[in-house]
């Protein structure tokens, strides 16, 4: 392994430390966090390809690419039908108990990507804690994308179960930033 691979998968743990310790609504955490490497990615990479083949989504096929040449990979996800509880009707209905109550249809989500609906006030937890990771890993130099096509192989694949809502950060340190000039 090369120095780079090792600093590499240390700012991925530090990119964890970053989406736990961002700030929640209500002070409540509903993130969830995992670090991919290895053939990990290979599935990952796999699923997305698979997913995008099947419904005709080229840029699964890109962004499968760079997963299989990432050197890590972090998941972060929101587990988003756990209401806030302040009934601000972000999420499309009026109440919490209405959204809760939306979200126990599973017939509703067959087929789609993520499950909903969830709670505005969680989702806009999932992209502070992305933001946050994302953040650290420019801080340490480390070449990285937020990839929703990622977050939808996480699914696929059963990781972060619980999240209805993923989103996937591949890593790299390279002399060239693999995530620009793709076709």
């Amino acid at each position: 392994m090369t120095p780079e691979f090792e600093a590499v998968r240390t700012v991925a743990t530090l990119m964890a430390l970053a989406a736990r310790t961002a700030p929640k609504g209500k002070g409540v955490d509903t993130i969830e966090v995992e670090v991919l490497t290895g053939t990990d990615l290979t599935d990952l990479a796999d699923a997305m390809r698979a997913y995008g083949e099947e419904h005709t989504l080229g840029f699964f096929l890109r962004d499968a690419k760079n997963i299989e040449k990432a050197d890590a990979c972090v998941l972060i996800g929101c587990r988003g039908q756990q209401t806030a509880g302040v009934n601000c009707g972000g999420c499309g209905y009026p109440t919490c108990t209405e959204m809760a109550a939306a979200a126990g249809e599973e017939a509703k989500n067959d087929g789609v990507p993520f499950r909903g609906p969830n709670c505005v006030i969680r989702m806009t937890d999932l992209g502070i804690a992305v933001g946050s990771a994302v953040k650290t890993a420019s801080m340490h130099n480390v070449d990285n994308r937020v990839f929703y096509s990622g977050g939808v192989g996480a699914r696929i694949l059963g990781l972060l179960p619980d999240c209805t809502v993923v989103y996937a950060l591949p890593l790299k340190a390279s002399g060239k930033n693999i995530f620009f000039d793709r076709s």
